[in-house]
Protein backbone atom coordinates (compact mmCIF):
# COMPACT_ATOMS: atom_id res chain seq x y z
CA UNK A 1 0.00 0.00 0.00
CA UNK A 2 1.72 3.31 -0.62
CA UNK A 3 2.06 6.04 1.53
CA UNK A 4 0.99 9.04 -0.02
CA UNK A 5 -2.34 7.71 -0.61
CA UNK A 6 -4.90 10.59 0.84
CA UNK A 7 -6.30 10.16 4.48
CA UNK A 8 -10.08 9.84 3.06
CA UNK A 9 -8.46 7.22 1.10
CA UNK A 10 -6.71 5.32 3.74
CA UNK A 11 -10.20 5.71 5.76
CA UNK A 12 -12.46 4.18 3.19
CA UNK A 13 -9.88 1.36 2.88
CA UNK A 14 -10.02 0.78 6.57
CA UNK A 15 -13.56 0.89 7.26
CA UNK A 16 -13.84 -1.79 4.50
CA UNK A 17 -11.68 -3.93 6.65
CA UNK A 18 -14.02 -3.00 9.47
CA UNK A 19 -17.39 -3.98 7.91
CA UNK A 20 -15.37 -7.10 6.31
CA UNK A 21 -14.56 -8.12 9.78
CA UNK A 22 -18.03 -7.86 11.10
CA UNK A 23 -19.69 -10.02 8.70
CA UNK A 24 -16.90 -12.25 9.26
CA UNK A 25 -17.69 -12.79 13.02
CA UNK A 26 -21.37 -12.90 12.02
CA UNK A 27 -20.30 -15.69 10.20
CA UNK A 28 -18.47 -17.15 12.97
CA UNK A 29 -21.59 -16.93 15.07
CA UNK A 30 -23.61 -19.02 12.78
CA UNK A 31 -21.16 -21.43 13.03
CA UNK A 32 -20.07 -21.83 17.03
CA UNK A 33 -21.77 -24.66 18.52
CA UNK A 34 -21.00 -22.85 21.97
CA UNK A 35 -23.00 -20.61 24.24
CA UNK A 36 -20.29 -18.66 25.09
CA UNK A 37 -18.33 -18.79 21.58
CA UNK A 38 -21.34 -17.47 20.00
CA UNK A 39 -21.78 -14.42 22.57
CA UNK A 40 -17.93 -13.76 22.32
CA UNK A 41 -18.10 -13.63 18.52
CA UNK A 42 -21.22 -10.84 18.61
CA UNK A 43 -19.20 -8.96 21.33
CA UNK A 44 -16.32 -8.58 18.79
CA UNK A 45 -18.31 -8.49 15.83
CA UNK A 46 -20.46 -4.99 17.54
CA UNK A 47 -16.57 -3.81 18.47
CA UNK A 48 -15.84 -3.91 14.57
CA UNK A 49 -19.03 -1.92 13.94
CA UNK A 50 -17.88 0.73 16.68
CA UNK A 51 -14.35 0.77 14.62
CA UNK A 52 -16.32 1.67 11.61
CA UNK A 53 -18.47 4.09 12.96
CA UNK A 54 -15.45 5.83 14.34
CA UNK A 55 -13.75 6.04 11.12
CA UNK A 56 -16.61 7.20 9.51
CA UNK A 57 -16.92 9.84 12.24
CA UNK A 58 -13.73 10.61 11.68
CA UNK A 59 -13.78 10.88 7.88
CA UNK A 60 -16.78 13.22 8.03
CA UNK A 61 -14.60 15.49 10.75
CA UNK A 62 -16.52 14.36 13.80
CA UNK A 63 -13.29 13.36 15.50
CA UNK A 64 -14.43 14.19 19.05
CA UNK A 65 -17.48 12.04 18.96
CA UNK A 66 -16.03 8.34 19.13
CA UNK A 67 -12.48 8.08 20.90
CA UNK A 68 -10.35 5.46 20.89
CA UNK A 69 -7.48 5.06 23.33
CA UNK A 70 -3.98 3.64 23.00
CA UNK A 71 -3.69 0.24 25.46
CA UNK A 72 -1.03 -1.94 26.02
CA UNK A 73 -2.74 -4.87 25.66
CA UNK A 74 -1.21 -8.41 26.78
CA UNK A 75 0.10 -10.22 23.67
CA UNK A 76 0.48 -13.62 24.25
CA UNK A 77 1.34 -14.83 20.94
CA UNK A 78 -0.55 -18.10 20.64
CA UNK A 79 -1.44 -17.00 16.91
CA UNK A 80 2.46 -16.80 16.33
CA UNK A 81 2.91 -20.17 17.51
CA UNK A 82 -0.59 -21.97 16.23
CA UNK A 83 -1.25 -22.84 12.57
CA UNK A 84 -4.94 -21.43 11.67
CA UNK A 85 -7.36 -23.68 11.68
CA UNK A 86 -9.25 -24.74 8.46
CA UNK A 87 -13.09 -22.39 8.49
CA UNK A 88 -14.39 -24.70 6.17
CA UNK A 89 -14.56 -27.94 9.26
CA UNK A 90 -16.95 -28.09 11.81
CA UNK A 91 -15.33 -25.81 14.38
CA UNK A 92 -14.80 -26.32 18.50
CA UNK A 93 -14.90 -23.16 20.54
CA UNK A 94 -10.93 -23.07 20.59
CA UNK A 95 -11.18 -23.43 16.54
CA UNK A 96 -13.37 -20.27 16.87
CA UNK A 97 -11.12 -18.35 18.55
CA UNK A 98 -7.43 -19.02 17.11
CA UNK A 99 -9.09 -17.95 13.59
CA UNK A 100 -10.48 -15.31 15.68
CA UNK A 101 -6.73 -14.31 17.63
CA UNK A 102 -5.50 -15.20 13.63
CA UNK A 103 -7.80 -12.36 11.74
CA UNK A 104 -7.21 -9.85 14.58
CA UNK A 105 -3.01 -10.32 14.31
CA UNK A 106 -3.48 -9.71 10.45
CA UNK A 107 -5.37 -6.97 11.76
CA UNK A 108 -3.26 -5.19 14.26
CA UNK A 109 -0.66 -5.65 11.86
CA UNK A 110 -2.28 -3.98 8.84
CA UNK A 111 -2.40 -0.65 11.00
CA UNK A 112 0.78 -0.80 12.11
CA UNK A 113 2.29 -1.33 9.12
CA UNK A 114 0.31 1.28 7.37
CA UNK A 115 1.29 3.81 10.20
CA UNK A 116 4.67 2.71 9.62
CA UNK A 117 4.31 4.22 6.33
CA UNK A 118 2.72 7.63 7.32
CA UNK A 119 4.95 11.19 8.77
CA UNK A 120 1.65 13.00 9.68
CA UNK A 121 1.34 12.58 13.02
CA UNK A 122 -2.63 12.53 12.85
CA UNK A 123 -2.62 9.74 10.75
CA UNK A 124 0.00 8.18 12.42
CA UNK A 125 -2.13 8.26 16.22
CA UNK A 126 -5.18 7.31 14.16
CA UNK A 127 -3.34 3.99 12.72
CA UNK A 128 -1.79 3.31 15.70
CA UNK A 129 -4.75 3.30 17.80
CA UNK A 130 -6.65 1.22 15.45
CA UNK A 131 -4.00 -1.25 15.64
CA UNK A 132 -3.98 -1.15 19.31
CA UNK A 133 -7.91 -1.93 19.50
CA UNK A 134 -7.24 -4.71 16.79
CA UNK A 135 -4.36 -6.04 19.54
CA UNK A 136 -6.96 -5.84 22.29
CA UNK A 137 -9.33 -8.41 20.61
CA UNK A 138 -6.33 -10.75 19.84
CA UNK A 139 -5.60 -10.74 23.50
CA UNK A 140 -9.03 -11.71 23.97
CA UNK A 141 -9.39 -14.28 21.61
CA UNK A 142 -6.14 -15.83 22.63
CA UNK A 143 -7.33 -15.75 26.50
CA UNK A 144 -10.00 -17.49 25.69
CA UNK A 145 -8.39 -19.72 23.34
CA UNK A 146 -6.08 -20.98 26.22
CA UNK A 147 -8.66 -20.92 28.80
CA UNK A 148 -10.75 -23.49 26.71
CA UNK A 149 -7.61 -25.56 24.97
CA UNK A 150 -6.06 -25.85 28.27
CA UNK A 151 -9.07 -25.70 31.10
CA UNK A 152 -8.17 -26.15 34.36
CA UNK A 153 -9.32 -29.69 35.91
CA UNK A 154 -11.21 -29.54 39.65
CA UNK A 155 -7.37 -30.49 40.83
CA UNK A 156 -6.12 -27.71 40.10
Amino acid sequence: MSSNKPLSEILDIAIAREEGAYFFYLDLIERAEGKEAKETMNFIAEEEKKHRRFLVDYKSGKKGKTELSMATPIDYKIAEHLDEVDPDKPLSSTDIYLIAAHREKRSNQFYTELAAMHSDPEIKNLLLKMASEELKHKEKMEYLYSNTAFAQTAGG
